[in-house]
Parts: structure tokens; C-alpha cells; sequence
């Protein structure tokens, strides 16, 4: 599992490594906020276009040849963002990065779920919960260490050893633990996956420079909707299913993958509107930036692996609710937020996000996938990251949409002061994740914990695949 949770990790972490530099990268290319926002939404456009068909292509493909292929392409797109000096070129990259991390974090589950038995699933998914949710928290805190010293393409270098280790150790040990059975491809339904997915992600990013009445805003948003809607309702009709949407008739994975958007909507937003905060409203360097976010980074990597082990023991409903109660209290802190606010505030609130993010991500998934049959597996593991990926591109939107809107009501009410236009759109931003965490918390009240119990031939394989798969993949 190593190369692969190498692969992962990295994936995850370009998601939010960037948001730091994105004011060095408006400067250095000569591009709007708006656009610059597409080097973030763009990946998460791609990563959620791709995972939908990530359940087709694990039935089509040996684990061994999606690690490698993905591991391939993801140095290709650092390469490529690496040597960039132009918006297009480092686009192109971010987007060759975007359909390495579209395969690998469905892989990484599926293999989970492959390998390890029900009552270890929670400690499994603890451990992926640092690739999931450490990952993105601990992303501009390292690309703040890097800005301080380097520039931008220096957040490139630095992965590039780690991927081609990744790669190294996968070639040598990975070996394949899901069944191939190439079902027949429904070119229709990747097309409607692709338009739906697509339309909806474009629709909301492009909402933040065009406004919400625009039409190329309302024509995207109809198209992928619509394309979604056939999409799902083909899906009920196939026999072979390209995603197998009959998931969400069970109710446990339904309310998982509805907590799974909204905590990651919820950590997304932060990692947009916090980096920006400490450069802008608090006037901190860029370095300085790092080590302030860095505490909540480490919290969040111990919160997530101590988070799935919990889940075994006591199982989701108390976890999933004291976590979004922990975010409720951070979103409050964050609303508050002025530029005349200490430190060590600002701080206390993020660790307060950091523990209660964790502790909802890893036992709402789990929770979540323990409710579906074994052969629905690789279908709920792409729904799942499907949700979370489009729920995070839309909410990185919506937040630098917030953050725009929140500028313009200070400026308009007569206000002068840019790190204070800048901080009360930060308010705005954080009013809607302080939201976002009140619905979870409703929610929280209707999850209990799944009880699986596995048939005799399925444990003894699990236990073959974990014999076979005890070297580093």
C-alpha cells in the first residue's frame, strides 16, 4: 500500500498547496483572482469528471497497471508545472496532475475494501484519512515553508522525488487485488458522467467572475444538471450499471456520502479562505503563513488515524456528532474573525477545525461503505469520492465568490481599508462553512453504525489478499 498512499497523499496535497501562492501567481502571470482560481478548480474539476468512471475502470484494469499508469501520468503533470511560466502551460499541468489523482484516490479505497475485513476497516480508513484529510491541511503549510525561500515552481520540485519513489516501490511490489471482469463500456454514460459532472463544476467556478446571472453560468449549471439527472436514471436501467447509482437505496451510505461532502466543502473553503486571511487581512509573510497553519496540520493528521481506530470501537453516531459540534464552535470563532484579532484566536479556531473535520470524514465513510454488498464496493467508493471532490470544487467556488461579495459590501458601505474589505469577506466565506456544519450536525442524528457480517469464503480471501499485499504497494 505504500507507493499507492504515497500517490495519494501528494494528490491531496496539490489540491491546497497552491492556495498559498496564489497572490505570488496573480503577480508573476498577470492574471485576475477569478482565474487563478481555476489552477484549484480545474484539478477538481478533472478529479471529479474522472472518479465517476473510476469503478469501470478498476473491472477493467489489474490494480498493478492503474498504480503505475496513474503514478506515470501525476510526474508527467509535475514536470509540466515545474518548468511552466505561463497560466496555460501551468493549467495544463494542473490538469494532467488532476487525472492522476482521479485514478488513485478511488484505487486507494477499493483496495481497502479489498484487503481487510469489516471490524478493521475503521483503522484502514484512519490511515487513509491522512492521505484524505492531513494531506490537503498540511498543503499550504509546506508551500508556505517553500515561498519563503523559492518560488512557486519550487511547490512542483519538491514533489517529484516523492512521486517517482511512489512509482519506484509500486513497479517492484504492487501487486493486484481486484477482479478484472471487463464489463461492456456505455460510451453514452461516461459522455452524460462527464457532461453532468463537468457542467455543474464549471457552472458554479464560472459564477464567481460572471456572476450567478450570467448565462454561461445558468446554461452550465442547467446542462449539468440535466445530463446528470439522464445519467442516473440510465444507470437504473442497465443491467451493468457503468456506476452502479442503486447505491444510495441504502440509507447508511446515502447520509455518509451527504456528511463526506459536507466536511470536505467545509476543509476546502478553509484552505481557500485562511491562507488568505493570514497574507491579506493579518498582512503576514508568506513563510510566517506556513507555521501559523501548521498547527492545525499536524492536529489534523493525529485527529484522522486515532479517528478510524475510534470508529471500531465505538462505531459513528457519537463520533460524526461531536465532530460537526467541534466545527459548529470553529465556524463561530472564524465568523468573528477581525484584522485586529490575536493570533493565537485565529489559530485556536483552526485547531478546533482540524479536530472536528477528522473525526467526521473517516467513520462517515466507513460507516458508509460497510452499509453496501461486497459487490457494490468499487460503485461506492466512486460515488463517495465523486461526491467529495465535486462538493469540494463547488465549494471553493462558492467561498471566492463570498470572499468577492464580502469585499464589495465593505467597499460599497464607504469602507478604505483593503485588509479589512479583505477580512469581511473572509467572514462572509466562514459564515457559509459555519452553515454547512449546522446541517451536518443535524444530520449527524440520523447515523447508526453498521453492523457487517462477512460469509466465511469472503473473510478467507480478505485474509489471502492481506498475505499477498503485506509489501508496500
Amino acid at each position: 500500500m505504500l507507493g499507492l498512499l504515497i500517490g495519494g497523499f501528494i494528490g491531496m496535497f496539490s489540491e491546497t498547496a497552491l492556495n498559498i501562492a496564489l497572490t505570488s501567481l496573480m503577480k508573476d502571470l498577470h492574471i485576475t483572482a477569478s482565474t487563478v482560481q481555476w489552477l484549484t478548480t480545474g484539478y477538481l474539476l478533472v478529479v471529479g469528471v474522472l472518479v465517476p468512471v473510476s469503478g469501470l475502470m478498476i473491472r477493467w484494469f489489474t490494480t498493478r497497471q492503474l498504480l503505475l499508469s496513474a503514478l506515470s501520468a501525476f510526474i508527467i503533470g509535475t514536470l509540466i508545472s515545474a518548468v511552466s511560466h505561463t497560466f496555460t502551460f501551468l493549467l495544463i499541468g494542473r490538469l494532467v496532475q488532476g487525472i492522476a489523482t482521479g485514478i488513485l484516490i478511488p484505487l486507494i479505497f477499493n483496495t481497502v475494501m479489498a484487503i481487510f475485513p469489516p471490524h478493521k476497516r475503521g483503522a484502514a480508513l484512519g490511515v487513509v484519512g491522512l492521505v484524505i484529510m492531513f494531506a490537503p491541511a498540511i498543503g499550504p503549510t509546506a508551500a508556505g515553508f517553500i515561498l519563503g525561500k523559492l518560488t512557486w515552481q519550487w511547490i512542483f520540485w519538491v514533489m517529484l522525488p516523492f512521486l517517482v519513489a511512489a512509482l519506484i516501490i509500486s513497479a517492484i511490489f504492487c501487486k493486484n487485488v481486484n477482479e478484472v471482469t471487463r464489463p461492456k463500456i456505455d460510451v453514452l454514460s461516461i459522455v452524460l458522467s462527464t457532461v453532468g459532472f463537468g457542467g455543474i463544476v464549471f457552472g458554479f467556478s464560472s459564477a464567481g467572475d460572471a456572476g450567478w446571472g450570467n448565462a454561461k453560468v445558468i446554461v452550465a449549471l442547467a446542462i449539468g444538471i440535466a445530463a446528470l439527472v439522464i445519467f442516473s436514471i440510465r444507470q437504473l436501467r442497465m443491467e451493468k450499471p457503468m456506476l452502479n447509482v442503486r447505491a444510495f437505496q441504502h440509507k447508511m451510505f446515502t447520509i455518509g456520502t451527504l456528511m463526506i461532502m459536507i466536511v470536505f466543502s467545509i476543509i476546502m473553503s478553509s484552505m481557500l479562505l485562511l491562507p488568505m486571511y493570514w497574507q491579506s487581512g493579518k498582512l503576514v509573510a508568506v513563510a510566517l503563513t506556513g507555521i501559523l497553519l501548521l498547527p492545525g496540520g499536524i492536529v489534523n493528521g493525529i485527529v484522522s488515524a486515532v479517528s478510524g481506530k475510534l470508529y471500531d470501537l465505538y462505531g459513528a453516531k457519537w463520533l460524526v456528532r461531536i465532530g460537526f459540534l467541534i466545527c459548529i464552535a470553529a465556524g463561530a470563532m472564524f465568523i468573528c474573525v477581525q484584522t485586529t484579532s490575536s493570533f493565537l484566536f485565529v489559530i485556536a479556531a483552526n485547531l478546533l477545525l482540524m479536530v472536528g473535520a477528522p473525526l467526521v470524514m473517516s467513520p462517515a465513510q466507513t460507516n458508509g461503505l460497510n452499509a453496501l454488498p461486497k459487490e457494490m464496493s468499487p460503485d461506492g467508493s466512486a460515488i463517495m469520492n465523486t461526491a467529495q471532490q465535486v462538493s469540494g470544487a463547488i465549494a471553493t467556488a462558492l467561498s471566492a465568490t463570498l470572499l468577492a461579495a464580502g469585499e464589495h459590501a465593505y467597499t460599497g458601505a464607504g469602507g478604505q481599508s483593503a485588509a479589512a474589505a479583505l477580512t469581511n469577506g473572509v467572514q462572509y466565506g466562514f459564515m457559509f462553512t459555519l452553515i454547512l456544519a449546522v446541517i451536518g450536525f443535524a444530520l449527524s442524528f440520523t447515523v447508526q453504525t453498521v453492523d457487517v457480517l462477512e460469509k466465511p469464503q469472503d473473510q478467507q480471501r480478505k485474509m489471502q489478499l492481506k498475505k499477498e499485499t503485506d509489501s508496500p504497494c
